[in-house]
């Protein structure tokens, strides 16, 4: 091995092992922005690994002068908004429509999981947890990613223009909207939750 391929070996090493410890540290929190995004364990950790192994790929492009959280919180939140349009281009089956399997005969119905939450996640949850994320849900991709960013991930209108690749602007006018439209849903859903008090 010539002196060149050790030195580059022994720099993609010290590489990994930064990247490694990045990971080790921001997991949780990536994690946490992608459940929010998703509203599912399951989507949720999809996204969390996938957002990894695209930072893993790009590591060289990462200023490491800059926050890592919001570096890769740009990354996952790109790829959630992609896949939101994505997924809203394919075609979609209605529920009550019969259909054929591979063998050509005719089903009767289809297979639907539930989207509810499960009893675990019922347990381990309050109304007003479920009430905000089920609002979250509610709002466009663009809205709920600017409102979780601010308000679950604390982030700054300059950091969240950054991550979301758009004005300061925008992103005032986003939160305040989502804010207003999350307020309405859950008011709307949950009127009980501002007759307490846990909402104003």
């Amino acid at each position: 091995m010539t002196h060149t391929a050790i030195a580059q070996s022994m720099e993609q090493e010290l590489l990994d092992r930064e990247f490694d410890a990045l990971v080790m540290r921001y997991y949780q929190q990536v994690y946490n922005l992608a459940y929010r995004l998703t509203g599912n364990a399951a989507d949720a950790e999809d996204l969390t690994q996938e957002a990894f192994l695209r930072a893993y790929r790009f590591f060289d492009r990462y200023d490491p002068t800059m926050p890592f959280m919001n570096w890769i919180s740009r990354i996952l939140t790109n790829l959630y908004i992609d896949e939101y349009r994505r997924r809203k281009r394919l075609p979609t089956l209605s529920i009550e429509e019969r259909f054929e399997n591979e063998e050509g005969e005719e089903g009767e119905q289809l297979d639907i999981p539930d989207p509810g939450p499960s009893p675990l996640d019922i347990a381990e949850s309050n109304q007003y947890k479920e009430a905000v994320q089920e609002g979250l849900m509610s709002l466009a991709p663009e809205f709920r990613t600017a409102v979780v960013l601010a308000d679950v991930m604390g982030h700054s209108y300059e950091e969240i223009a950054e991550i979301m690749n758009t004005s300061i602007g925008t992103v005032r006018s986003r939160i305040h909207r989502g804010r207003k439209q999350l307020r309405d849903i859950i008011q709307r859903k949950y009127p009980e939750l501002f007759e307490r008090g846990d909402l104003k």
